[in-house]
């Protein structure tokens, strides 16, 4: 655990920090701090975090799940409106699976950049089944389209800002002093990934993982070199030479034995211990009222999601919390044991961001050459085999993803 770097005493997550940069500084409270108690405010917040109860000791992964869909089902009725509008113009995009020829299936990587491809990345999104995020920070996100059937959104990928503080990533790496913020600068953590019906059925989610090919440090390359972060007004470095990220559901068979030319592309690092921000992201829509709290009672804040960043809404979150006799420790512990992965875009990532290698060595494969393996590797074989799912992937039809992405007590 990051245990100790508040002055508050409450407990950081696992992954402590939603983006890279330099620590904030953080207010102490102290027996002189004026005691404002809206019943509101704290009301408000303890029913949000009983949308998302802890996970216990073999809890299922529909257990888990079943903890985000109070939060998941609330984004979905506050923008009913955009999802209805987005299906009716985008829905062609998305496949019926009897219209699926195996053989046929061509992963195509696009980046997203118009409107059109935003709004399909929102929709695949949509049909998790945890809360939706945006992502923070720098951000990259791509779609995975079928070419060979109309460009039919298969999977999607996104990236943001990786966490300064992730303690089974930073034992593995021995910085070089001082220039910890730059390496990490140099990674990124995958916020989301995965497949779509009925490609999910056919292992596209494994596609998704493949995608970490040549062409995702290219795009970082040519949006961000030279750019310049907010918080540090540091150049960017160019390099972008690892990814990382943590399993969603406890262990994970989405990143086991992914597998390119004898190396494996995920690198597991390790199980988190349970702690980290999920519960709070049931508490990150009221986070207005928590920043009008702190300017009523006159306390020195920097709005979270401007300078500071998502990581100083956090902490603004847990001090307030405290402040009105919350505890800290209950909104932390979610009690989902992750599995961290990295996924090295370098042969000598490790090493570079050790500082014992001057420059990456950068794998080349590109993501066509990985995307061809992966149909020959994962979804021909799955395609062939009999049913092993509640629903065949023949049977999917696309009127079923508006149905998972509206309200459930929509008529």
């Amino acid at each position: 655990d990051n245990e100790g770097n508040m002055t508050t005493a409450i407990k950081i997550a696992d992954v402590s920090a939603p983006c890279a940069g330099l620590e904030p500084a953080l207010r102490k409270i102290t027996n002189d701090t004026p005691a404002i108690h809206p019943p509101s405010l704290a009301d408000t917040i303890r029913a949000a975090l009983q949308d998302m109860p802890q996970c216990q000791p073999g809890d299922t992964k529909e257990h888990i799940r079943a903890m985000h869909e109070a939060a998941r089902q609330r984004h979905l009725t506050d923008h009913e409106k955009w999802t209805r509008n987005a299906w009716r113009l985008r829905q062609h995009f998305f496949a019926n699976g009897a219209d699926l020829d195996p053989d046929a299936i061509s992963p195509r990587m696009i980046p997203v950049v118009t409107t059109k491809q935003r709004d399909l990345f929102r929709l695949a999104r949509y049909t998790w089944s945890l809360p939706y995020s945006r992502g923070h920070g720098r951000r990259l996100r791509f779609l995975i389209v079928d070419a060979g059937h109309d460009n039919a959104v298969m999977a999607i990928l996104g990236l943001q800002s990786p966490p300064i503080d992730f303690p089974l990533r930073d034992q593995r790496i021995n910085y070089p002093p001082g220039q910890k913020v730059e390496m990490v600068n140099q990674t990124m953590d995958v916020y989301t990934l995965g497949a779509v019906p009925p490609y999910n059925q056919l292992l596209a989610g494994k596609l998704a993982v493949y995608a970490a090919s040549r062409e995702v440090r290219e795009a970082y390359q040519e949006r961000y070199s030279e750019a310049v972060t907010e918080i540090e007004g540091q150049i960017l470095p160019t390099h972008l030479v690892m990814l990382t990220t943590t399993s969603a559901f406890g262990r994970s068979s989405l990143y086991n034995r992914i597998r390119y030319r004898g190396r494996d592309v995920a690198q597991r690092l390790g199980e988190t211990t349970g702690y980290g921000n999920v519960r709070l992201n049931a508490v990150r829509d009221i986070y207005p009222q928590v920043k009008e709290f702190l300017i009523q009672g006159g306390y020195e804040e920097r709005m979270g999601f401007g300078r500071g960043g998502p990581k100083e809404a956090w902490r603004n979150i847990t001090w307030v919390m405290q402040m009105l006799s919350i505890k800290g420790d209950d909104a932390l512990h979610h009690g989902i044991r992750r599995e961290a992965w990295a996924i090295p875009l370098a042969k000598n990532a490790w090493e570079y961001l050790s500082g014992k290698s001057r420059r990456p060595d950068y794998y080349q494969a590109s993501f066509d050459r990985l995307a061809q393996h992966w149909k020959k590797r994962w979804m021909l074989p799955r395609s062939q085999r009999e049913l092993e799912l509640d629903v065949d992937w023949r049977d999917w039809r696309r009127e079923q993803i508006l149905t998972a992405i509206t309200p459930a007590n929509d008529d």
